[in-house]
């Protein structure tokens, strides 16, 4: 899934990489969906690893803004993968030309979720405790923390565990089949179907080469009156305590249209996410993950 091209002097070296891809490919079509999943997570680091990450922390910058991302968007209320995200507000503060807003995403098994943004001086929260949910809204001007809407709820309690939606994904109560051979962005890629315990559907699409994730269906996003398919990228992937984690992800907006033509070609600018630091099993307290303090709403200099 790395898109870095290893540059080489020799064009015999490269003309049989391009052979020994081939090759590889052909015999990787022969595969299951279940082996392309064992092979995923021992790609991403093992079973064992990912089953002793109790908690993660991750921080970095998510772009926001820009007079063409479209009208209902909400600058920097999007975590790190389409984890999870508040509700879009029409009358959320619009930035004309993109801005990288510091952020903080915390999480902790089971399910729950802390994510930090900070926005013109004022620091935007929303938590997941597992069952329940609060936001805090400065940059709206609404001071007080409210609680998730049931839609919210209903999002955030289908969202993944930390460890991703592949990983221990039958004891999860998930079916997967192998919907398709695809390419993303050039490379051959596997296509998962996933069938969560809840009846919802999702797709993965697992790079031919390297085993990882290079992009995963996204919650749809309404803009101009219309509900538009989301995609997220993932890349420049690195290995932080043994597992591999992507610290780049691009989520990108396609167009109403349902053909796969019109699909490809994405009209609103990718939102980045430049992940800068990740840690693994942070000592979190338990307060993290409680209704926040409204002290936060403000980022002390």
């Amino acid at each position: 899934m790395l898109r870095k091209l290893l540059a080489v002097g020799l064009v015999v070296a490269f003309t049989q990489s391009m052979l020994a891809i081939g090759d590889t490919s052909s015999v990787h079509n022969n595969l299951t969906a279940e082996e392309i999943v064992s092979r995923n997570v021992a790609a991403r680091g093992g079973l064992q690893a990912w089953r002793a990450v109790q908690s993660i922390s991750e921080s970095g910058r998510l772009g926001a803004g820009g007079d063409q991302r479209g009208t209902a968007q909400n600058p920097g209320l999007t975590p790190p993968g389409g984890r999870g995200k508040m509700k879009a507000e029409p009358s959320s503060p619009r930035l004309a030309q993109e801005a990288q807003l510091p952020f903080v995403l915390e999480m902790q098994r089971p399910r729950k979720q802390r994510f930090e943004i900070q926005f013109r001086g004022q620091t935007a929260v929303q938590v997941y405790d597992g069952a329940n949910g609060w936001k805090l809204r400065p940059y709206l001007n609404r001071l007080d923390v409210e609680p998730y809407t049931s839609d919210e709820i209903k999002m955030a309690s289908m969202q993944s565990e930390l460890d991703g939606p592949l990983v221990d994904y039958a004891a999860k109560g998930t079916r997967i089949e192998l919907a398709a051979l695809d390419k993303v962005e050039g490379r051959e890629t596997y296509k998962l179907k996933l069938t969560l315990k809840t009846g919802q559907t999702m797709h993965v699409w697992i790079d031919a080469q390297t085993f990882l994730e290079t992009k995963v269906e996204g919650q749809p996003r309404r803009l101009d009156g219309k509900m538009h398919p989301v995609e997220v990228y993932y890349s420049d992937y690195r290995s932080v305590n043994g597992l591999q984690i992507p610290f780049l992800l691009e989520t990108k907006v396609l167009p109403f249209e349902s053909t796969e033509q019109q699909r490809s070609v994405s009209s609103f600018p990718a939102e980045k996410i430049v992940i800068e630091k990740v840690v693994v099993n942070p000592k979190l307290e338990a307060s993290r993950f409680t209704k926040p303090n409204t002290d936060v709403a403000t980022v002390q200099h």
